[in-house]
């Protein structure tokens, strides 16, 4: 057991036993001068804590002294009335603060009392309560804004995690402290009952044990009564006061010292009018003159000193913005931030920033932040911070993507405007703008807010300005999702299973193959739009394979074919869209004949005349599936799929090369067509 733990535990026990065993009148000043000091420490350290935090664990500090505080007041109280001697720091605290008069005595008692109970617990009630509710009020907006902090790049997830931590324990220890100042509040009452029994009860006894008049048993018990609780309730009071400047610490940037003095003495004007008014008080009405004139000087002295000391503040530190702008720009390295090439961004002209700032009631920021989650989901991989930035020299209602600082893909939409588009069945048509929407370039039109009802009654798919941006960054990242996962991205995605697979990855890497070559493998999958979200039936295939073959593009075949079940679903999870073409076995030889092996890998040789014949071929039975709705999706034997996905993949970006290997046993498929030559 650790010694704090020990002591701890002792602090807690003893203030239980002296509930029960009497003690001595000699331990009693003991203790009670332990409760004194415990009680400063307390005072001192939220005083000069730097926020709250620092002080995380007052609620029980708050529980354990006043258990231990009432129950020295239990033993003291039982020592005035059995024995007439509860020690000397209580005979002494009521003799010296009382000047050894009961009315003074009890007079002090009750300020102190009324002090304690209605300025400081009754304000310390209050701003827990009020301070509480606003900390748990403001928890979304606060995670909600480091989310935006770390979607733009502003913070690291390390940082962010470390806010998110701090807000949660921020919460608590406001929750517990609106429920721990009740304890305060109960302490102070408490010890006005405790001392009134023990006056009442002191008079009873020396009345009837020990044979003294009233006025004798009042004068003696009373002065032990009211020392005993002083010496209760100046602790009380400390702790009280602790408590009071904890929940209304708003700074964490300075102790509490730094700051009054900084805030109020750092306006000169003020102090001289200070100075002016109490030389005016001391000389035209009866006040002391001396005191009221010295003060006035004092304050105006005291003004004309912080007044040149911040000039000469303001000189300096103009003076070192302009040197440290100077050593900057003299500094070699200066441009080696330059040289940071943001994985993706998006930026947009100066008319799109009210969708983006959240004061202004945007909420493109929350959309990129769900983009991220919904590809983790979909596709398995985490998407690098998207930055988002304006640009005055774009047009004000345009938006570029860049993937690596190169622009990709752009847009620009229409403010207070929604797009529509016909679906294809629509009622009526309406008029509108004519536009293309961005991420698949189809036909739409630009309405009004008024067009919007009449336009969405009508069949149109009517969308928001933020819903066009979010769709076509999704679109443009999904697109580039192979090019975004670095070796470093592997590595997380190697790390993140390790402890559950641990024989499974001791086995693949590096022994089998090494991080860039399970890069080549996951990309592979992304280019042509399959999760990588199963990771342990991808590394379970590559370890079953790799002894054989360290060829990226064969162990990709290998690992879509274990994926099966996933391709089939996805392609063809719905029972009408089971509508494909097939590749004509000569044509499949074909292409096997023309492939050549060489270190590098392997690569199509096929006579461009014969390529041309095949993409018309691909390009009319592309269109059949097309005209009825469907993918466009070509069935090829599993040693072809490869290489005829290479062939065709400079010519059609959309096209979905599948081979019988990678659709389930239960798909029912339709031929709607041949590949021919």
């Amino acid at each position: 057991m650790k010694k704090t733990d020990l002591a701890i535990g002792i602090y807690i026990i003893s203030a239980i036993i002296f509930l029960i065993i009497p003690m001595p009148a000699i331990l009693l000043d003991v203790l009670l001068a332990l409760n004194i000091s415990i009680a400063m420490i307390v005072l001192f350290n939220a005083l000069f804590s730097q926020e709250v935090l620092n002080m995380s664990t007052f609620p029980s500090i708050l529980l354990f002294t006043t258990v231990f505080r009432i129950s020295l007041n239990v033993s003291s109280t039982r020592l005035i009335l059995t024995t007439g001697d509860p020690g000397q720091v209580v005979r002494q605290f009521g003799e010296f603060v009382g000047g050894g008069d009961v009315v003074i005595g009890v007079i002090v008692f009750v300020i102190l009392i009324l002090v304690q109970f209605m300025v400081i617990n009754k304000g310390s009630e209050r701003v827990s309560e009020v301070t509480a509710r606003f900390t748990l009020d403001a928890m979304p907006g606060k995670q909600m804004a480091i989310d935006a902090d770390l979607n733009t790049g502003a913070i690291t997830d390390a940082q962010a995690r470390e806010r998110r931590e701090k807000i949660q324990e921020e919460s608590s220890f406001f929750g517990a402290m609106d429920g721990a100042t009740k304890y305060v509040k109960g302490d102070a009452i408490a010890g006005l009952i405790i001392t009134v029994i023990n006056m009442v009860g002191g008079v009873v006894m020396g009345m009837t044990r020990m044979n003294l008049s009233a006025g004798a048993a009042f004068q003696e018990y009373a002065i032990l009564s009211i020392g005993d609780g002083l010496v209760s309730q100046i602790p009380s009071l400390m702790i009280s006061l602790s408590t009071g400047i904890l929940v209304t610490k708003v700074s964490k940037e300075a102790d509490i010292g730094d700051l009054l003095v900084k805030q109020l003495f750092s306006i000169p004007k003020v102090l001289y009018m200070v100075g002016a008014a109490l030389i005016f008080l001391g000389v035209v009405t009866p006040l002391p003159f001396i005191v009221f004139v010295s003060y006035g000087i004092v304050f105006i002295v005291v003004g004309r000193t912080i007044s040149k000391r911040v000039r000469i503040a303001s000189i300096e530190e103009e003076a070192a913005t302009d040197e440290v702008s100077a050593d900057e720009i003299r500094r070699p390295e200066n441009v080696v931030s330059l040289l940071q090439v943001d994985q993706i961004e998006l930026e947009f002209g100066y008319g799109i920033i009210p969708l983006a700032d959240v004061n202004q009631g945007g909420d493109l920021l929350d959309r990129v932040v769900l983009i991220r989650r919904q590809i983790a989901l979909e596709y398995g991989c985490v998407v690098p911070t998207i930055r988002l930035r304006d640009n005055i020299q774009l047009n004000p209602n345009q938006y570029v993507i860049k993937i690596k600082g190169i622009p990709v893909s752009s847009g620009e939409i229409l403010f207070d405007h929604y797009m529509a588009m016909n679906p294809g069945y629509v009622e009526e048509e309406i008029t509108g703008i004519p536009t293309f929407e961005p991420s698949f370039h189809l036909p739409a039109l630009w309405i009004t807010e008024a067009q919007r009802e009449r336009a969405e009654s009508f069949g149109y798919t009517v969308v928001d300005p933020p819903s066009i941006i979010a769709t076509h960054l999704t679109e443009v990242i999904k697109t580039h999702l192979d090019e975004l996962l670095t070796r470093q991205d592997v590595q997380n995605l190697i790390n993140n299973i390790q402890e559950a697979n641990q024989t499974l990855i001791g086995e693949l890497v590096p022994k089998l193959l090494g991080v860039g070559e399970i890069q080549k493998v996951l990309q592979n999958l992304l280019r042509e739009g399959i999760s990588i979200r199963d990771l342990i039936t991808i590394f379970e295939t590559l370890a079953d394979y790799a002894p054989t073959t360290r060829d990226t593009d064969v162990l990709t075949e290998y690992v879509r074919q274990a994926l099966k079940r996933a391709i089939s679903n996805k392609y063809f999870g719905d029972s009408d869209s089971t509508s494909v073409v097939t590749l004509d076995p000569k044509i499949e030889q074909e292409i096997m004949n023309s492939v050549k092996q060489t270190e590098q890998g392997a690569y199509l040789n096929l006579d461009p005349d014969k390529t041309q014949h095949i993409m018309q071929s691909v390009k009319t039975e592309v269109e059949k599936l097309e005209k009825l709705g469907r993918n466009p999706i070509i069935i090829t034997s599993p040693i072809v799929r490869m290489y005829f996905k290479k062939l065709t993949k400079d010519y059609f970006n959309d096209l979905i090369v599948i081979s019988y290997n990678e659709i389930e046993s239960d798909v029912e498929l339709q031929s709607v067509g041949m590949v021919t030559a």
